[in-house]
């Protein structure tokens, strides 16, 4: 396998030896060496066997039908020096809205007792945000009580069990291997947010309208890869970090994984069916793939090409995919420095003024009387809630895990929002890293909105759709970068 001698890590690893003969390494901690790379994949179906409410609309829709099957993949990371464990890691791709709560505990406790070598700590969960597979949470809708269908309860059971396989299974399966990075570009996210003459700010705002003045924020076009060979030089796994949500087909009534499913099947036909690939969602809370100017011009395109949307939107995340391997297979690193840090953060929670909860209340009235607008209503309420523990002084912050992960000279930073692309880019820009991969929703999902956002209004920057707003943004920067900065101490 070809080897790679990148940056100053390089210089450093060749002197260890004479250091340690010299006993002068004796009181560094271990996570400032590089070490052997293990690498394990593992992926498995979490598609339903029956029937089953779907996330991500505000309506019942029951999935009875399964147009492409949503999956877990795992990948598990580890570095060694001999029989020692440097750090290690493993990292979950879930075709999923969201990462709910009580999903990633349960699975730990069971790792816990599977993997008696591995960290439980040092998994992380991550969805890719479609919004065609399964509901995980009780109570949000009416569902019929008669066993035809799968209850959020009775599919988180069996999605956990799934995970924790898949966990198992790569974790077990890693053996001595190479990573690679890699980036290319790709026009997938459209900032969905259409800005108007007044100020107001609408989430798929018509664009072609007098009083349309212009899109409100970034997009990130940017596609980051990792790449991972075996001893053979075999490509094993690849995971791709696109700043888009999977949500293309998103009001539809069967289970779908969205592009995702495309990508996978495009790469596997060029690559091997059993090449593990792992879906990561980029800073995209004011993104989707939904076009928002040029509709006609893409559409005639998309046409000629005679592809679906979901393959045409596929087909530009592989030729980004092909662009980052072309670079990234010509140096191979088999000893990069691995280390994951896990901190828990405390970010100020959004508060609800009172004009905010005047408009929830009436809300709460006016949906309460229609059983099938149950789910806006309890939207709603969740205001009304938050608002009496304000009165009571009761605020609590917003408690989140932020995983930091140096892979060579790539950082690898989580966060459990639906994360404004504004941040991401932040992130990516101050950190010192050759490369930043920045996932969301590891975790249940919240919008985190800009200032310019939160003053323009609309779904997804309003208080009923945010529980950190943008000073809790400003502080998870800042925290990040933080955390990034610390493991690159040679810089």
């Amino acid at each position: 396998m070809r080897h790679a001698t990148g940056r100053t890590v390089r210089t450093w690893i060749a002197v260890i030896p004479a250091l340690l003969a010299a006993g002068f390494l004796g009181t560094l901690p271990r996570q400032g060496l590089a070490g052997e790379l293990r690498v394990g994949t593992a992926t498995t179906s979490i598609t339903p066997d029956r029937p089953v409410p779907l996330s991500g609309q505000m309506t019942t829709r029951i999935a009875r039908d399964v147009e492409s099957p949503v999956t877990a993949t795992a990948l598990a990371l580890e570095s060694r020096e001999g029989d020692t464990v440097v750090d290690q890691a493993i990292l979950v791709s879930c075709d999923l809205v969201a990462i709910r709560e009580g999903i990633i505990e349960h699975a730990r406790e069971q790792l816990e007792d599977r993997l008696p070598d591995f960290d439980p700590t040092k998994l992380v969960l991550s969805a890719t945000h479609t919004h065609t597979a399964p509901v995980m949470e009780e109570g949000r809708f009416d569902l019929p009580d008669d066993g035809t269908i799968i209850s959020p309860a009775e599919y988180v059971a069996f999605l956990v069990d799934r995970i924790v396989e898949a966990s198992c299974e790569a974790w077990q399966a890693r053996r001595p291997a190479g990573v690679g990075w890699g980036l290319g570009h790709a026009v997938v996210a459209q900032n969905r947010r259409s800005v108007y003459a007044d100020g107001r700010s609408v989430m798929y705002g018509r664009t072609d309208q007098d009083d349309f003045v212009g899109i409100e924020g970034y997009e990130d076009h940017g596609v980051e890869v990792l790449f991972f060979w075996d001893e053979d030089e075999r490509l094993i796994a690849t995971a791709i970090n696109v700043a888009c949500p999977a949500q293309e087909v998103e009001s539809r009534s069967a289970v779908n994984a969205d592009f995702w499913h495309s990508v996978r099947e495009q790469l596997r036909e060029r690559h091997g069916d059993d090449l593990a690939i792992l879906g990561w969602i980029g800073a995209a809370g004011d993104q989707s793939p939904h076009l928002m100017i040029r509709k006609e011009a893409e559409e005639r395109m998309r046409r000629l090409r005679g592809l679906d949307r979901l393959d045409e939107i596929a087909r530009r995340v592989v030729l980004a995919w092909e662009e980052a391997y072309e670079g990234a297979r010509q140096e191979i690193v088999t000893d990069p420095r691995l280390v994951h840090t896990v901190k828990s953060l405390e970010l100020p929670a959004r508060r609800v003024t009172d004009e905010e909860a005047a408009e929830a209340a009436r809300q709460v009235e006016s949906l309460s009387a229609d059983p099938a607008q149950k789910r806006r209503m309890l939207w709603q309420q969740s205001v009304l809630d938050r608002f009496e523990e304000q009165k009571a002084g009761a605020v609590a912050p917003y408690e989140m895990e932020l995983h930091v992960i140096r892979l060579g000279d790539v950082a690898i930073a989580t966060n459990p929002f639906e994360l404004f692309t504004e941040y991401g880019i932040r992130m990516k820009a101050r950190s010192p890293a050759l490369q930043t991969f920045v996932i969301q929703l590891a975790g249940p999902g919240s919008y985190l909105p800009t200032p310019f956002a939160v003053r323009g209004g609309g779904y997804s920057a309003i208080v009923q759709s945010s529980k950190v707003g943008p000073e809790g943004g400003d502080e998870l920067v800042e925290r990040t970068v933080e955390e990034i900065n610390a493991l690159w101490p040679e810089d």
